[in-house]
């Protein structure tokens, strides 16, 4: 260290109170920001030849040439002000505890008429902003179901009182197809609109019961004025409500608002996962990598995460569920579960901030795969992702299609070396279910399928790709376990809301990055197993139609109509084929009979 440095002498002016540290270089830069409950002992410890530090250590102190301290009440107060220096200053040895990312906001601006928006730039002064949403698709479903739910307008005029009087403004298609009420034109009212704005800033302050309250009283009073037509709109839209709140991940309505932190940490980073519950429902998840500097604490970076995340997502919850100790008081109750809903919801935070520590891990053995091949690299990154044993080479996955519960099927798409193999498709028409029960109808088709293959003694999958979550995934299970092939066969289901990933006996989903290669192939199988479903569905529905014509003829049955469409592909060439060759099917009578059908509707 420099002799131009007096460290003894800067020590002795430091109080023995709680504060804010911070070291400057020999440019004057702030090279470093600290907190501590005692600034005397805690920047003291630095130059202490007895102290054992690591060697980021002892460069960050042979840097210093200046200390400068703030004192504040509490250390609290210390946590808070050191995490502004930081982001102020961004010092070379502090973790930066910005994103790289600009993640998207939800804001509901303060102008007359507000509108709902979505924006990247925070400017408080326009609005009211709520997120910030690091998985998009949660967004788009919330603005979904608001168009769904209340008339708020989408043209961004200035609706003074002035320019509305003045008749500046001619109302647009939106309002001739029911999505706006018109305040362009005065026809409706400032406090009538700022009634659906009050119920969306419920919903995305995550309080869906007072949203269905309203709507309950509304409908109620549009009933007793014998409005029934929009007590029905009403109900519908209680309806959208109730769906949405089902697709949500609940965790129990007992449990209040909380903030869950979980933190797993190795040499150079940490990862912490944040999950955002209220009134007992995930409203918003988000985990980041943070790199080391120096020597810091789980403990120490967890407190400096969980202040910038509860700013970050404008979060007052009075409790933090967490999986480490924390001793500084964070004006908040640290829970520490060890049984219950709580901790079932920590095991869920904890999950996916492994998986998260695991997929950065790994990213330096995919990189050694970047030479190989595209295809081998997604199966080797498939492989990672859901720690299988060997390489998904095969991969079969299922899917059930019916409309109205008319003609249910099944289909099974098969993928070899991450293509499609058209050749191993099979179709499954229902035999065994009475109605739409898509539980049984994943139970039976699994059964028929791995049943023919034990017999033909064909080739079994790598994988088994179930389109559905966990009530699908429990089904196929099943019929492996009677086949004696569970376990033997890795077997995942995948749902449609978050495309989160089931296992087998494992109620916390995974949830793979959104941009991975191998989630993109899940999802590229997925998709083709229900083309392929559908097709069929729309195949089996038309034919049974067609099969359905021909038996309004007299004496024909629908054995006779299955042999004919066999037979002839189709009723328009059953209408254009002469009598002999349809005799030749079916016999003279009925052959006659079907000319005579045809003719007489011909005419």
């Amino acid at each position: 260290m420099s002799e131009a440095f007096d460290y003894k002498k800067e020590l002795a002016k430091l109080p023995d109170e709680p504060g804010v540290y911070r070291y400057f270089n020999a440019e004057g830069e702030v090279i470093y920001v600290g907190k501590a409950k005692n600034l005397k002992n805690r920047v003291s410890s630095y130059f202490t030849k007895s102290s054992q530090h690591d060697r980021k250590t002892l460069r960050l102190v042979s840097q210093i040439r200046k200390i400068e301290f703030t004192i504040v009440h509490t250390e609290f107060d210390a946590l808070l002000l050191e995490n502004q220096l930081i982001k102020r200053y961004q010092p070379k040895y502090n973790i930066l505890l910005r994103d790289d990312k600009t993640y998207p906001f939800i804001c509901v601006t303060n102008e007359r008429f507000p509108r709902v928006i979505t924006t990247r730039r925070i400017d408080r002064n326009i609005g009211t902003f709520y997120g910030p949403f690091a998985n998009l698709r949660p967004m788009y479903t919330v603005l979904e179901m608001f168009s769904q739910l209340f008339t708020i307008r989408t043209c961004n005029y200035n609706l003074s009182p002035e320019n509305v009087e003045a008749g500046k403004f001619k109302v647009c298609l939106e309002y001739h197809i029911g999505n706006c009420k018109g305040p362009c034109e005065a026809r409706q009212s400032e406090e009538d609109y700022n009634k659906d704005i009050e119920q969306v800033h419920y919903i995305l302050k995550g309080h869906l019961g007072p949203v269905q309250n309203y709507f309950k009283n509304k409908m109620v009073e549009a009933a007793q004025e014998l409005a029934f037509e929009q007590a029905q709109q009403y109900k519908e839209r209680l309806d959208v409500l109730q769906r949405f709140q089902s697709k949500s991940t609940v965790v129990n309505p007992k449990i209040a608002d909380a903030d869950v932190f979980t933190i797993a940490s190795d040499e150079s980073a940490a990862y912490i996962n944040f999950m955002k519950v209220v009134n007992g429902t995930i409203i918003q998840t988000h985990t980041v990598e943070v790199k080391k500097k120096l020597d810091e604490t789980d403990a120490d970076l967890l407190a400096m995460l969980i202040i910038e995340f509860r700013e970050q997502y404008g979060s007052e919850a009075r409790e933090i569920i967490t999986n480490i100790p924390l001793e500084i008081d964070l004006k908040a109750e640290i829970t520490l579960p060890q049984i219950g809903d709580k901790k079932k919801l920590l095991d869920m935070s904890m999950k996916n901030v492994l998986y998260f520590r695991r997929e950065r891990a790994e990213q330096s053995a995919a990189e050694a795969t970047a030479n190989a091949s595209k295809k081998d690299r997604v199966l080797i990154r498939l492989k990672q992702d859901l720690q299988l044993k060997t390489i998904p080479r095969r991969i079969e996955c299922f899917d059930n299609s019916n409309i109205q519960g008319t003609n249910p099927v099944s289909a099974m798409v098969c993928f070899i070396d991450g293509k499609p193999s058209n050749k191993d498709y099979r179709h499954f028409s229902i035999k065994t279910v009475i109605g739409p029960n898509d539980f049984a109808s994943m139970h039976e088709v699994v059964t028929r399928r791995y049943t023919r293959v034990l017999e033909e003694n064909s080739e079994l999958p790598d994988l088994i790709v179930i389109d559905g979550g966990k009530g699908q995934l429990s089904a196929a299970c099943d019929a492996l376990k009677e086949l004696d092939l569970y376990g033997k066969i890795p077997i995942i289901g995948i749902a449609k809301r978050l495309e989160e990933i089931y296992f087998p006996e494992d109620s916390l989903p995974l949830y793979i990055d959104k941009k991975s290669e191998s989630l993109k192939l899940i999802q590229r199988i997925r998709d083709e197993a229900h083309r392929f479903a559908i097709t069929y569905h729309r195949d089996k529905r038309s034919r049974n139609s067609l099969i359905s014509e021909l038996e309004n003829i007299e004496g024909i049955g629908k054995v006779t109509a299955t042999k004919l469409l066999k037979y002839f592909k189709g009723v328009k060439k059953i209408r254009e084929a002469p009598v002999e060759e349809i005799a030749d099917i079916v016999g003279a009578d009925k052959a006659q009979k079907i000319k005579q059908y045809f003719e007489a509707i011909a005419l």
